[in-house]
Formats: structure tokens, C-alpha cells, sequence
């Protein structure tokens, strides 16, 4: 007899509403397998290669596209971005629940070619915490923070959009206190 199939989560949500936060504690459940995407943005302080992300040339990124080695891909901020496909068949096979923290576009993606999932969206409280949480962050300079909250009024709106007839995302969380908001998560990956 086989083990029982794991699942997809999709998470999903702007920069700065706290999406990453909410994976990172999910990562604690021992039955949580995290997807490292690829992309070729520029290493930030503390993060490490195959740990945060596998940081890739433009030219690597582009092979591995060419080659059909992401379940999704997208351009945000200039940069490219992708989810290994090889991590998340190994995952599931063993029944494990595999967490993808990915942009719109690729949710979009994965809808379209109808890969089964849990898809979740984390949106700010409002756009002017969204840009409050950013600037507190201080990882980035005043035109990129103005650049991130007109790509976050664009990926709100398309949360709430439909692909072939059905809801982008299963449902939209409104991250306002984080240890509520990840406890709420819970309560609809593990009812």
C-alpha cells in the first residue's frame, strides 16, 4: 500500500504583507516541506544559496526555462523567479504537504495548467501599512518602496480575479496581527 499523497500550498501575497513570515512558521510542522525558488535578483545580507533561494545567473535561469525544470516562472522587479518541479513530485510522493511562496503571476500559471492545490492569498491590512511595514523594513530605498506598493495595488486587485471560471485563490487572509494571521493558516491547511 502507498503512502498517502502529500498537498500543494500556494502562498501568496505583496511584498510586505507578511507572507514570508507566515511560511516560516509553517516550515516548524515536521510534515512541511518548503519550496527554495530560483532567481536571479542579487543576494541580500544573511541569506545563503540553496537555503533562502538558489541564486542564478540570467543565463542559467534561462537554460533551466528552456528545459522545462519550473512548475512556474515569472518576472517581478525586474528580476526572474521560478519553483523547481523536481522538489515538489519528491515531496508529495512521500505525503508530505509542499508550501510554494510565490507571486501572482505564478499562481496564475499553475492555475492555468490546473495543478491541484491549496491556494492562499495574505494582503495587507491596507496599502498605506503595506507601505508603513516596507519602510520600517528598511531593505529598500524610497523608489523601490513606491515601485513595490504600485506592484502590490496590482497583485490585490488580481487576487481577486478568476481563471477558467474558478477563484485565483482559494481564499484571501488579511494579515493584520502575524500571530493571528499564521494561527487562522493553520486552522485552514490542518482543520
Amino acid at each position: 500500500m502507498s503512502e498517502k499523497q502529500g498537498k500543494l500550498v500556494v502562498i501568496s501575497g505583496p511584498s510586505g504583507a507578511g507572507k514570508t513570515s507566515v511560511c516560516r512558521a509553517l516550515k516548524q510542522n515536521p510534515n512541511v516541506e518548503f519550496s527554495v525558488s530560483a532567481t536571479t535578483r542579487s543576494v541580500r545580507e544573511g541569506e545563503q544559496d540553496g537555503i533562502d533561494y538558489h541564486f542564478l545567473t540570467r543565463e542559467d535561469f534561462a537554460r533551466r526555462m528552456e528545459e522545462n525544470q519550473f512548475l512556474e516562472f515569472a518576472t517581478y522587479n525586474g528580476n526572474l523567479y521560478g519553483t523547481p518541479r523536481w522538489p515538489m513530485d519528491a515531496a508529495l510522493a512521500r505525503g508530505k504537504t509542499f508550501l510554494v511562496e510565490i507571486e501572482v503571476a505564478g499562481t496564475r500559471q499553475l492555475r492555468e495548467r490546473a495543478v491541484l492545490g491549496f491556494y492562499l492569498f495574505i494582503a495587507p491590512p491596507s496599502i498605506e501599512e503595506l507601505r508603513r511595514r516596507l519602510v520600517h523594513r528598511a531593505t529598500n530605498e524610497a523608489e523601490e518602496i513606491d515601485q513595490r506598493v504600485r506592484i502590490a495595488e496590482d497583485e490585490i486587485k488580481a487576487a481577486r480575479t478568476e481563471v477558467a471560471g474558478a477563484p485565483l485563490y482559494d481564499t484571501i487572509v488579511e494579515n493584520i496581527v502575524l500571530e493571528d494571521t499564521i494561527k487562522e493558516v493553520e486552522g485552514l491547511l490542518w482543520p
